[in-house]
């Protein structure tokens, strides 16, 4: 949009906070390269479009905005003469895109001082060499300081989440090395028994029965439920003594293996009506090695299902095997993530996982927001276990609760959005920073433990690449981060390149 001219005065330049220390040869130049333009309400540049000009506000009040999905966000309202924008990177030339990082409009007729972006950048680079040189060396520097912290807070992740499923790992996989070592043992007991059977007095009719006994029992075990420890403690005395009365020598030792079956004096008697009283006890341990075999069997069933179910939450986190813009669920990705960080978590947190399982998929980068999830919960987890979880909860540390908090995941639907919100019982965020903490490298963590990239990396993926919001709502003992995703995918003409998240 053209505005409309009038005479620039290099007095009124002078009195400008931007200018005031030029001389007056300079200002002379300023009014002779640049103009003073009148600006009627409405736009004056629009976010994406090529920079040409850098605007120096001298009357009017000027509203700048960004683009956020199909929506303009509003991020500076002023009337303060002096304030600037548009192309005041041109210095930089080439090296980086010159193109209008947000939109400006006016409120009312507004007077602008107007300089070209190259005449500008001539300028600055003729009357102020060293300054470009330290601003060139800041801009530079900077982008390459953020993007070597966000891949080492990415590195960080990946080592904590590996430390995490190396941990979860090594206890199935433990569990299915003692239970294969175990049942090593069990075979080889039978193989003796089955010779013992075999030289024996049995009959073939009470080897069949046997056999068919076996199977039954097997199928007993399969269907076991778990009893609690006062039920499966009388069920051991009413099985001991069951044992002990039809004499069968060390009864007791056999018991916690049946209970642990599902098996009880009812099965015993149906046992005991099969065979004869003669091979009863013979039986009675043929029938003991069965249960321990398929007890090992099915406790290396439950580790290897463990494990192939950490694997699969592995792949689901990292998104490995997947396109890298897809229809996700959400709720499995906030499932593997939480599986990924349950040895961060640890026992003393409660999760709580309050999930709307009639929400739709949604069109999303999944890796990326598990990325989201990860720093979002870390930093709940921080706040949990290095703080008091209340107002008063500092005020008697011998009543404290053996608990270090909650952390409570929830989903629902909120207009015409997903609503994804991570709530902890930690102390909150002060009043006084919460402003701050989606600033890059702002940080609360002790020197070396946080980067500060965290929530600015989230932010960016939440509103950058999927067109939603992160918010904070915060009070001590209920901190709630609020990540709000479209339903729908944007529009083909609106959906931007993946950005760079690691710098501007």
């Amino acid at each position: 949009m053209s505005g409309q001219p009038a005479v620039c005065d290099q007095e009124e330049l002078s009195s400008l906070f931007l200018f005031e220390k030029l001389s007056p040869e300079q200002l002379a130049r300023l009014c002779h390269e640049g103009r003073v333009e009148w600006y009627d309400t409405g736009p004056v540049y629009a976010e994406g479009e090529q920079a040409t000009c850098f605007y120096v506000l001298l009357e009017g009040t000027v509203v700048m905005s960004r683009r956020v999905g199909a929506d303009d966000i509003e991020v500076t309202r002023t009337s303060s003469p002096g304030v600037y924008a548009g192309a005041f990177q041109s210095y930089l030339g080439d090296r980086v895109p010159q193109r209008y990082n947000s939109s400006l409009r006016v409120t009312e007729p507004s007077r602008f001082f107007v300089l070209g972006a190259d005449c500008f950048a001539a300028i600055m680079r003729e009357w102020f060499p060293m300054a470009v040189h330290l601003l060139e060396g800041l801009f530079f520097g900077t982008r390459s300081t953020q993007r070597a912290v966000g891949q080492r807070e990415r590195l960080l992740a990946l080592g904590s989440l590996s430390a995490g499923l190396t941990h979860e790992l090594n206890n199935p996989a433990a569990a299915a090395v003692r239970a294969t070592s175990a049942l090593r043992e069990r075979v080889a007991g039978m193989r003796h028994k089955l010779g013992a059977i075999a030289a024996g007095p049995y009959q073939r009719g009470s080897l069949e029965t046997l056999i068919e006994v076996q199977e039954r029992t097997a199928d007993l075990v399969a269907k076991a439920t778990a009893l609690s420890p006062l039920e499966a403690a009388d069920r051991e005395d009413a099985l001991g003594d069951w044992l002990e009365d039809h004499g069968i020598t060390g009864g007791w030792q056999l018991a916690p293996t049946f209970v642990q079956a599902g098996l009880d004096t009812d099965w015993l008697d149906r046992v005991a009506a099969d065979v004869d009283e003669g091979t009863l006890e013979g039986a009675v341990r043929w029938l003991n090695y069965t249960v321990e075999t398929e007890l090992l069997m099915n406790e290396i069933e439950d580790s290897a299902t463990r494990i192939s179910h950490l694997v699969n939450a592995a792949k689901q986190y990292s998104q490995l095997d997947r396109a890298p813009y897809q229809v996700a669920d959400v709720h499995e990705l906030l499932d593997s993530t939480l599986l990924m960080l349950s040895a961060k978590i640890g026992p003393r947190i409660t999760v709580v996982k309050d999930y709307d399982r009639t929400l739709p998929k949604i069109p999303a980068y999944p890796s990326e927001l598990n990325q989201v999830w990860t720093n979002l919960i870390d930093n709940a987890v921080a706040a949990m276990s290095g703080a008091p979880t209340g107002p008063g909860a500092a005020a008697d540390t011998a009543s404290a609760p053996e608990s270090d908090g909650t952390l409570t995941v929830r989903t629902a639907l909120d207009g015409d959005r997903l609503l994804v919100e991570f709530g902890d019982t930690g102390p909150g965020v002060p009043d006084e920073i919460r402003d701050r903490i989606f600033d890059p490298f702002f940080t609360t963590k002790p020197v070396g433990e946080g980067t500060g990239l965290g929530l600015d990396i989230s932010w960016r993926i939440v509103v950058n690449k999927h067109h939603g919001d992160l918010e904070v709502r915060s009070a001590p003992g209920d901190t709630r981060f609020r990540v709000h995703l479209p339903l729908t995918p944007p529009e083909p003409e609106t959906q931007p390149e993946p950005p760079d998240l690691s710098a501007e």
